[in-house]
């Protein structure tokens, strides 16, 4: 199936039912009371949370979402039947912008989770509502009001409790594919990962954690270079980044240098990130060169814990996991046991989160002027 994490919808809820103009008639009641009824709610549009399904190419085909309408009231006092909540299912890591407003109108984080993005239309009154002392005749109804209508852009961030942070070729979709049960492509050349790849570690019988392997960086993301903003989002629900060094890269870079481009890009993207813990891991150490590369991580990075891997010959991988299981499941508990702490987790979220908004329309701004351009 092919991965998509960005969709614009248009959503449309429920008119409301109009109100019935009625009188009671029968044999012995030729000229009875109103009794026209009133209509029915329309039915709302509503988002939700399913953590089966993993894209959103689901609404390249399928662009707008309807609710049923209510129903128009009748007489002897019927009410119209209200229309059906519509409730749309999207991947579980989805956040919901409104495409005119840049507005957040939600984030569903969790299974099941809910939000209701347009709301039907408020039923219209049949003439039996306006009757009264003074008036016993009425002749006044009202019309069902329209559901509301709303262009809405869903964009999905992978959740995974560890991500994998580094330049092209790093190493990242051969430890994914070590650890886990996941297949991406794997190749000696840049940029062989277009999309995220997630793989569930298990280091235990009860005992395992999310990895997202997510296409590598270059100098210039923040600002859309590359992949741009399209990869960096994916790490904004991480708990734990992984930042893998190529311990001997092809090109002859230095290995350093390459890691603090990778860290300023990110910075730059989101200042948040900065609140991260990041663990630094020189990955091919199986590779002739690699051997003073800890060394120098150490020397630049002495507050960071470091591991040496070689996703091919096994070295370190399991020191490496078994520690960042370690930290997800103490993680894990301090947020359930200290609400202050998860309060903080969610407001960094959030913050990220506004960060992925702006870049995001930043980079649909200059999208659309490059189209005027070639058009002109």
């Amino acid at each position: 199936m092919k991965f998509v994490d960005e969709a614009v919808i248009e959503v449309e809820a429920g008119k409301g039912g109009d109100g019935c103009l009625s009188f009671h008639r029968g044999p012995n009641l030729p000229k009875g009371g109103p009794d026209g009824g009133d209509g029915g709610d329309g039915g709302d549009v509503r988002l939700v949370g399913d953590a089966a399904l993993n894209t959103l190419v689901d609404f390249r085909f399928m662009p707008r979402c309807r609710a049923e309408s209510g129903r128009p009231g009748g007489g002897r006092d019927k009410t119209g039947a209200s229309g059906g909540t519509l409730e749309v299912r999207v991947p579980v890591g989805t956040r919901i912008i409104d495409d005119e407003t840049s507005t957040s109108v939600g984030d569903l984080a969790v299974e099941d989770q809910a939000v209701t993005v347009a709301k039907g239309g408020a039923r219209g009154f049949g003439n039996a509502h306006f009757k009264s002392s003074t008036n016993r005749a009425p002749r006044q109804t009202t019309p069902g009001s329209p559901g509301e209508s709303r262009r809405l852009r869903l964009t999905l961030n992978v959740i995974a409790d560890v991500g994998l942070l580094g330049m092209p070729n790093a190493g990242k979709s051969t430890l994914i594919a070590r650890v886990s049960a996941s297949r991406p492509k794997i190749a000696d050349y840049p940029f062989t990962t277009l999309v995220p790849n997630l793989g569930v570690v298990r280091v235990g019988e009860d005992a395992s954690f999310v990895m997202a392997d997510v296409p590598g960086l270059i100098p210039g993301a923040s600002s859309g270079a590359g992949l741009g903003y399209r990869f960096l989002k994916h790490l904004t629900r991480t708990r734990l980044l992984l930042h893998l060094v190529d311990a001997a890269p092809m090109d002859g870079s230095d290995p350093l240098a390459n890691c603090r481009q990778i860290e300023e890009e990110l910075y730059a993207y989101s200042s948040v990130f900065r609140e991260r813990d990041i663990w630094m891991v020189a990955t091919k150490m199986d590779l002739t060169g690699s051997e003073d590369v800890v060394t120098r991580l150490e020397e630049a990075f002495p507050d960071r814990p470091r591991f040496a891997i070689s996703a091919v010959t096994g070295f370190g991988i399991d020191d490496l996991t078994r520690a960042a299981m370690g930290w997800v499941s103490r993680y894990r508990a301090r947020v359930n046991d200290d609400a202050e702490f998860a309060h903080r987790e969610r407001e960094l979220n959030d913050a990220v989160a506004d960060d992925v908004r702006r870049h995001s329309i930043g980079q649909r701004g200059t999208e659309s002027r490059h189209r005027g351009s070639s058009l002109g």
